[in-house]
């Protein structure tokens, strides 16, 4: 099949993108990608896929199921043997040239993810797009499916590079998870499963995964602790700007980051004068309609998603934690009335609350107090998770003793959110098994062999 041309004037003016010289991305309708092409899924079933920013339809998807996932496996079996064989030079050529599409579509592609998830335009072209051109070019070198929440914007990418890889290489199945992930996860045909998602569903990709005996990496949930020891209010200057921009960063992407640094851990001697200006930065973030540059906060990715975090907000209150700043769903006019907004909310309370120790993925930070470096060290590992963690300080031997003490697979020191190619991701605990990014993550999805060739014509004299 081919896509449906959409027309933008299906849409309110608040999903307007012409400030952005862009013109609306999405076709009324798309297929699954497979074997190099756009089809109709098998069951002739198709799903609305709606954008945060205000509910409304931005196009429909498809419902896919086991039969959909056969094809797809057909399709990568068929291309495996041919692209396996291809050399080292031709295949990071082409990734080489998929990164150049990108980057040529950068602000289509932005523009997309805005629509299709609700994080703010500025982030997405400044931020993702431009490490997802950075990932392409640093391993220049499968089936997908994108999560059912944001389906789109990866068929706007395959309509662009589509092109540039032999059919059956890349093949996308759109659906829920029950009808298409468990097919997936669960197929003989599969050899290796990657999975980012939340810890619960985690657990059954690799039930499913253990079925077969297939390898398999997860990338889950965490409750990343950011560490502010006293020494950072030493001096009003640059670095200090610094630490209070990391600890608003519980913000970015809406907090729907699995890194998300939701628990803030605040020298006492320090505590009362950092938090005022921290409340005072975290009040200044700017929530509006993620398509216009200077809003600095969007809208939750599903209007589940909104609901289990207000479901957090009430229970914060319950549990006796303190709102320090926000507390409730964000009301924002201007026709964006129906979409999912949840206001940049902290919470002061102690670490045995299920607020710090749960994921919410949202923006919401819960923040406590520690006396000295020990503290600070029982707090911070004293979670289920160990993806993530910030540690602010001036002093850097504490800086080395915190990096390394922490339990987690990734410590940032004196900042966050940084992601480069080059830097292995993945998590201690329930926050996952194996890696991500840096080389090493290729050898997931490789197998060792060893051929052990005898040159000798002489046998070995035993028998």
């Amino acid at each position: 099949m081919s896509t449906q041309q959409a027309s933008s004037s299906k849409v309110s003016s608040s999903l307007d993108t012409s400030h952005l010289k862009v013109k609306f991305p999405f076709k009324a309708k798309y297929g699954n990608y497979i074997n190099g092409k756009f089809v109709e899924p098998k069951s002739g079933k198709y799903f609305d896929n709606t954008t945060p920013i205000t509910n409304e339809v931005i196009c429909k998807v498809p419902r896919s199921n086991e039969k959909d996932v056969d094809f797809a496996l057909d399709a990568a079996h068929a291309a495996f043997p041919a692209w396996g064989k291809t050399s080292i030079t031709e295949r990071s050529n082409i990734l080489l040239k998929i990164a150049d599409v990108i980057e040529k579509n950068l602000n289509v592609l932005a523009t997309a993810e805005c629509l299709d998830n609700g994080k703010p335009i500025r982030e997405c072209m400044a931020a993702d797009l431009p490490l997802v051109i950075d990932h392409w070019r640093y391993f220049a070198g499968v089936i997908r499916k994108p999560a059912e929440q944001t389906p789109a914007s990866i068929m706007l990418l395959m309509e662009l590079i589509g092109d540039l890889l032999p059919a059956g290489v890349v093949n996308v199945v759109s659906g829920y998870g029950l009808e298409a992930g468990k097919p997936l996860a669960s197929s003989k045909r599969i050899k290796k499963i990657a999975f980012t998602g939340e810890t619960t569903t985690g657990r059954l990709i690799m039930q499913y995964a253990s079925q077969n005996l297939i390898p398999i990496t997860l990338e889950l949930g965490g409750k990343s602790p950011n560490i502010f020891f006293e020494d950072v209010m030493a001096k009003d200057d640059d670095f200090f700007d610094k630490c209070l921009e990391g600890f608003a960063m519980f913000t970015l992407n809406q907090g729907e980051v699995c890194t998300c640094p939701s628990r803030a851990l605040i020298q006492k001697s320090i505590y009362d004068k950092f938090m005022e200006k921290a409340i005072a930065r975290t009040k200044a973030v700017k929530q509006d309609n993620p398509l216009k540059m200077e809003t600095m906060i969007g809208a939750q990715a599903s209007l589940e998603q909104m609901e289990k975090i207000k479901s957090y907000l009430d229970l914060g209150k319950k549990e006796g934690a303190k709102v320090l700043c926000g507390g409730s769903e964000a009301k924002i006019n201007s026709g964006l009335e129906k979409g999912n907004y949840i206001q940049p909310t902290i919470f002061e309370g102690k670490n045995n609350m299920r607020i710090f120790q749960e994921e919410i993925f949202g923006p919401v930070v819960s923040v406590t107090t520690f006396k000295d470096e020990k503290e600070a060290l029982e707090i911070a590992n004293d979670t289920l998770y160990g993806l993530g963690a910030g540690v602010w300080t001036r002093d850097g031997n504490i800086a080395y003793r915190m990096g390394r003490g922490i339990e987690a697979g990734r410590v940032w020191t004196n900042c966050y959110h940084a992601y480069p190619a080059h830097a292995a991701f993945g998590g201690y605990k329930q926050s996952g098994i194996g890696r991500e990014t840096h080389k090493m993550m290729l050898n997931h999805y490789r197998q060792v062999k060893n051929l052990h060739v005898s040159y000798s014509e002489k046998k070995l004299g035993f028998f």
